[in-house]
């Protein structure tokens, strides 16, 4: 009898998460789902690892990037329903059911996303910062999200076949907003919800990581969107309030320069008031890192997140910039 749901996932050089992952699913309470493991020409012990599990095991001979390999599973798939999830992500017991009901409550021509659990698999400051910071960002606006992120993003066949897929010639990532951008250009329907959630795996072990992951994502967002016209567009973790953020900590270091080279009362204020308004503007976002860690967890996180963020995401946005003066445009590859 066909499995009622396939899951998808790419891996490439996923030796430290893709076990945890498979573990997960293949624990899961749903009674009639299949797993479909890409490998993406990983040069590690992948494979081996994906073969203890009953998954089917497609390995690419060469590196083709995780759409493609995305793509090759979604066609291998024997289910009417698609579920993508990245091998770095562990759903929790019930999360298969969960995307089967939200499929069938939001209708066939509905793409539904999920986000990140607030807590991550692996629990020091910047994982957990992190985490918060997607999980609230992608459901902010979760009637009406931007795009879908493809760490948790389900849709019927033939949805999948209708839209040609992933994309397999673009970015380094980001490929799923590329992608959830054309979905919604034929007239699908993009919603987030909030009960599907996976535990990710971030490893970041130091500030350095993460500050590392900031750039790399701020730069290839900042290429795509100066050529999607779509900059200012609230748009999950690149949001608002992230660019407001940015914005702020550029114009509180040319106060602070001011005022040490001519203390005024005038700039001691517009400092302050820059820090009101940053706070006010990411208030949701300090809410709830109160509410996942507390009040010394808040505390570091908004220091963090207002005095030293800026500088990786502000960095790979002018590095972006520099990237889309070079190519002319968006949709070229850009190699890291």
């Amino acid at each position: 009898m066909a499995c009622r749901l396939s899951v998808i996932i790419p891996n490439r050089n996923g030796e430290e998460t893709i076990g945890l992952c498979l573990a997960a699913l293949f624990r899961s309470n749903h009674d009639s789902f299949e797993v479909i493991v890409v490998d993406d020409a990983s040069t590690d012990t992948s494979a081996a690892i994906i073969e203890q599990f009953p998954c089917v095991l497609v390995r690419f001979e060469r590196q083709r990037g995780a759409g493609a390999a995305r793509n090759h599973g979604a066609r291998r798939a024997g289910a009417g329903r698609l579920f993508f999830i990245d091998a770095d992500c562990l759903v929790e017991l019930d999360t298969l059911v969960r995307v089967e009901n939200a499929l069938t409550r939001h209708g066939p021509d509905a793409v539904v996303g999920g986000t990140y659990t607030r807590l991550p698999h692996d629990r020091n400051f910047f994982s957990i910062f992190q985490s918060v910071f997607i999980h609230y960002a992608e459901l902010k606006n979760s009637a009406s999200p931007d795009y879908v992120a493809a760490h948790a993003m389900a849709m019927t066949r033939e949805v999948f076949d209708d839209s040609a897929g992933f994309p397999e010639e673009f970015l380094p990532i980001i490929e799923d907003v590329e992608y959830s951008h054309r979905l919604r250009r034929r007239g699908y329907r993009l919603v987030m919800d909030p009960a599907i959630q996976v535990r990710h795996i971030f490893s970041f072990d130091s500030m350095a990581d993460s500050l590392r992951n900031a750039f790399r994502k701020s730069r290839y967002w900042t290429l795509y969107s100066l050529g999607n016209r779509d900059l200012a567009t609230d748009s999950g973790t690149a949001s608002l309030g992230l660019k407001v953020n940015v914005l702020l900590f550029g114009l509180l270091c040319l106060l602070l320069i001011a005022v040490t080279v001519q203390p005024s009362p005038t700039v001691r204020f517009a400092i302050m008031v820059l820090l009101l308004l940053n706070i006010t503007v990411n208030l949701g976002l300090l809410r709830l890192l109160y509410e996942t860690g507390g009040a010394c967890f808040v505390l570091g996180a908004a220091l963090y997140y207002m005095l030293v963020y800026p500088l990786a995401v502000g960095a790979g946005a002018l590095t972006g910039l520099a990237d889309y003066l070079r190519c002319g445009r968006c949709r070229k590859p850009v190699r890291s």
